[in-house]
């Protein structure tokens, strides 16, 4: 099992880092926006958006090109579609635990492939994730970008859930 820490300067960006290393960038555009961008450390990019209508799609994208979509469904799953070299995987992210607080990205066998467990900086207000990946997770060859996704699917989900609560 590898670890990873996800922390937060502000409420609109998130540093992962393995072993005190820098793995990317999480940035929100704005607080109540979907819209984000992903840096990895070698300086690529990508941008998250909301698709169509409604923006019940999310795309993360390479310029124009979608690499990942995903969107929560009626159980509280949230769908995952990647194309990463044009060969389509899906994954599940979901909540776990007695009191769902934390989360789980597996595939499409079921075989868990991260462990995401928030923790709320009172003091900031703000989150900090430990993130722990499966020894399989860590052959993927576009293991950054699901990791850094994986790190937005999670405040996604808290978001919505605050959302459907606060209705």
């Amino acid at each position: 099992m590898t670890e990873y820490q996800a922390k937060s300067a502000n409420y609109l960006s998130f540093e992962v880092t393995k072993d005190d290393k820098l793995i990317g960038k999480l940035t929100y555009k704005n607080w109540f926006k979907l819209n984000a961008l992903i840096e990895l450390a070698d300086n690529s990019g990508y941008q998250i958006e909301p698709k169509g209508f409604w923006g019940t799609t999310i795309e993360l994208k390479e310029r124009e090109k979608t690499l990942l979509k995903f969107k929560m469904n009626w159980n509280g799953e949230i769908i995952v579609q990647t194309f990463f070299s044009g060969i389509e995987k899906d994954y599940i992210f979901k909540s776990r635990g007695i009191f769902r607080d934390s989360f789980i990205l597996t595939d499409e066998k079921g075989t868990e492939l991260l462990a995401v467990k928030p923790h709320l900086k009172w003091n900031l207000m703000n989150y900090e994730y430990q993130i722990t990946a499966s020894e399989i997770f860590e052959t993927f060859s576009h293991k950054e970008i699901l990791l850094l996704s994986s790190l937005h699917f999670a405040n996604y989900y808290m978001s919505m859930m605050t959302a459907a609560v606060g209705v």
